[in-house]
Parts: C-alpha cells; structure tokens; sequence
C-alpha cells in the first residue's frame, strides 16, 4: 500500500498566502510552516530558559510545522473572510478538522497517533506557542512588505501588532522586545 500522506504536505508549497492581498513577493504554506517552526522553537526556547517556563521546543516546532497542514485540502481561507463572522469561523473549523481526519487517514495506523496532536494542536501549551509563532509570522511579513515600499500591509501590521500585545504571552513580548526590530534591518545593518 502507497500511503499518500507525505505527497500531500509537499503540496504546502502550491498554496498561496496573502491572497486578496498585493505582494511585492509571494509566500506560500509551505514557506509559512517553517517560519512559523522557526519562531515558535525560538518562543519555546525563551519560555524555558529565559523565563523559567517548561515549553518544550521541540515539540513546539514540530506542531508549527504542520499547523496549516489542513490547509492542504481547504485552502488558505483568507482571514477578513475567514474571521467575518462567528458562524464562518466554526464552519471553516468544522471543515479544518475533516481536513485533519483525511490526512491522518492516509498515514499508516501505527503513526496516526504520533501524528494527531500535531496536526490537530491537541496540546494547549503548544497550541499558545504556536498560535503566537503564526502571529509573530505574520507580522513579520508585514514589516517585510512595508519595508519593500508596499503601503498595501499599512492596516495588517498594525492589526497583527495589537493581536501579539493582546495575548499577553511573556515569551512573545520577550522577543518583540529583544528580536523583533532587527527584522526592519537591511542586511548591511544586521552584520
């Protein structure tokens, strides 16, 4: 039996992100999961050896790796639309988690279960670090576009700043505070 599974999350990198939006350069799934992996190790790091807390980095990277994993059969459902109203946003998590199911269906039964929480953000404690790390993502895009002379990401990144102050997650205002104007740098500027 071919399991099909693996193929899929390859096609991550065919979904764009950003979609009503003008990009002065495209990102897709594929590229978000990874930064997204990226920023929630780095938050989870923080969270346990600066802060004192027990995240598990690892752990950590690997759910922001398969975060938007659903999206692979759905689609990056953009977020005015996505979060228009609260009965779109459950009928889009509904679908979400048909989406989670058939990928996991179509992985061998001994590693569903390995596979679940990740897919499916079962863990609260990761889920906060994650769901900061797509934020903190997001936002970085944001700054990216509006330094690249793109007005077009003028509201999202304020939006998406107030969104990051609002969860109140100490590792994430550690790295506003200590990591996150080195990203408005130019490459001279961050040697």
């Amino acid at each position: 039996m071919q399991y099909r599974f693996y193929a899929l999350i390859a096609r991550m990198r065919n979904i764009g992100r950003w979609g009503l939006m003008r990009n002065t350069f495209r990102e897709n799934v594929q590229e978000h999961s990874h930064m997204v992996a990226v920023l929630a190790h780095a938050l989870a790091l923080i969270d346990r050896d600066i802060l004192g807390g027990n995240s598990d980095p690892d752990r950590c990277a690997a759910a922001a790796l398969f975060h938007d994993a659903p999206e692979i059969l759905t689609g990056d459902l953009p977020t005015p639309v996505k979060y228009y109203n609260p009965a779109i946003r459950e009928a889009y998590k509904q679908v979400e988690q048909v989406s989670a199911e058939k990928l996991l269906a179509m992985l061998p039964e001994k590693l569903r279960e390995s596979y679940a929480p990740l897919i499916e953000e079962r863990d609260e404690n990761v889920r906060v670090i994650v769901k900061a790390a797509d934020k903190l993502s997001a936002y970085i895009k944001c700054v990216e576009e509006l330094n690249a002379g793109n007005r077009e990401f003028t509201s999202a990144e304020k939006q998406t700043r107030r969104a990051m102050e609002a969860m109140k997650l100490p590792c994430l205002d550690w790295f506003m505070a200590h990591c996150l104007d080195a990203f408005s740098l130019d490459l001279d500027e961050l040697e």
